[in-house]
């Protein structure tokens, strides 16, 4: 890794590019640390602590959540057009058709539907969020123009990351949006150490000691799972074509074990999170029934067994259903057969494609068990060691890993295309 980034130092474009990175990181780091008028930094500290919910949608705004910045959404509506574009293409087959098998410009027409439906989803996330503050006290909101403004506030500056994102990526040193939410997680993380280090007993030092053992073990199963896939060989048959022959070479196809990704996560963490903001807005009513409702919402927190169970099992729901939306194995059989592949002792077509289903199956399996244990894992070994100033989710975790390896393997593509140059 080290070879790595020395050789992106010396090259000179390589050079220029990571410069234009760092330089729109920096931006979007002021934007997160530039607040929204009329906030109540108490309450708001106090929100936070009562809401462990909002964690997570914390982690993709870059910490910005957590001071109401003007870029407090982040480029969470992004991330929302995106899962919901390709949740429609189930439901319109010419969505369908452009997102896997459309051309450049197709795919770039796609691309555009997904930045034309992140501007209601800002505005609405925006909305909904600030009701939700003004209920608690957090922000005053003194009339409708006040609203309005900070609505367009929050919305222009999810579309100026958005923007942000797509600069990065053409940067071709890795992906865009990932790299913004990285430099969100990773910015806090020398204030965590240096909190818990301070307020350290010195009796809970084993705890400290074992809890960063178990974190560097969850570290290293993510970075194997996320490099993990089932390689299922190929052959190609031969075919004569006038006096050449073409074919007859063997490869494989590689089969990813988290297939799914982030996803799940956020899936699961958008289910979960609804109890908690009906229970917020239903708190000040002097029902006795709705008080009850309330005081069971409460109780069905991060800290119960009960929701990491449900958190679980969310989890590995949500990693099958998403494989079994992305993952078609119909037109990956049918896309081999045509290309003259095939997979050694089944059949071209039909007995393919079952057979690419059950490995998906058995694949997805082992990578929805792992993809759950990792979002609740942390959860358990905070409630164990008592260690929660350094409080890291597996959200986190798996996005941090994920991201530099995704940049690690960019970085060296780039290395080794500007080598094929010089020869």
């Amino acid at each position: 890794m080290l070879q790595k980034l020395i050789g992106l130092l010396k090259t000179s474009d390589l050079r220029k590019k990571a410069l234009i990175i760092i330089a729109l990181l920096l931006v979007f780091r002021l934007m997160a640390t530039i607040p929204l008028p009329q906030v109540n930094h108490e309450k708001l500290v106090q929100f936070f602590e009562a809401n462990q919910i909002f964690g997570l949608f914390n982690i993709f705004t870059g910490g910005a959540l957590s001071k109401i910045s003007i870029a407090f959404l982040g480029i969470g509506p992004y991330i929302t057009a995106s899962i919901i574009m390709q949740l429609l293409t189930i439901v319109f087959p010419n969505l369908k058709e452009l997102f896997y098998e459309g051309t450049d410009k197709e795919r770039a027409q796609f691309e555009q539907y997904t930045r034309l439906l992140t501007i209601p989803l800002a505005a609405l996330q925006s909305l909904g969020f600030l009701s939700l503050l003004r209920s608690q006290g957090v922000i005053t909101i003194g009339s409708p123009f006040d609203l309005i403004r900070n609505i367009i506030i929050a919305t222009a500056s999810s579309i100026i990351l958005m923007w942000f994102g797509e600069l990065i990526t053409e940067q071709k040193l890795g992906n865009g949006i990932s790299l913004i939410i990285f430099s969100g997680i990773v910015v806090n993380l020398p204030r965590q150490f240096f909190q818990t280090f301070v307020s350290l007993d010195p009796t809970r030092v084993p705890n400290l000691i074992v809890f960063l053992a178990m974190s560097l073990l969850i570290v290293l199963g993510i970075v194997i799972v996320a490099r993990g896939e089932r390689r299922i060989k190929v052959n190609y048959a031969k075919q004569v074509r006038g006096t050449k022959i073409y074919g007859g070479s063997a490869t494989y196809l590689p089969m990813r074990v988290n297939q799914a990704g982030m996803i799940p996560i956020i899936f699961a963490m958008s289910i979960l999170m609804f109890p908690q903001l009906i229970g917020q807005f239903l708190a000040r009513s002097q029902n006795a029934i709705i008080l009850k409702i309330v005081s069971v919402i409460k109780d069905f927190g991060p800290n119960s067994w009960a929701y990491l169970v449900f958190y679980f099992l969310l989890v590995v729901f949500f990693t099958f259903f998403y494989t079994s939306i992305t993952f078609e194995p119909d037109s990956l059989a049918e896309n081999l057969q045509k290309r003259g592949g095939f997979v050694p002792g089944y059949r071209p077509g039909k007995t393919t494609s079952q057979f690419l289903s059950a490995i998906s199956r058995k694949v997805t399996l082992f990578g929805a068990i792992f993809l759950g244990l990792i979002a609740i894992l942390p959860i358990i070994l905070q409630r164990i060691t008592g260690i929660t100033t350094m409080a890291i989710s597996g959200a986190s975790l798996i996005i941090m890993v994920e991201v530099a390896i995704e940049t690690m393997r960019a970085i060296e593509a780039q290395l080794i295309i500007r080598e094929y140059e010089k020869i």
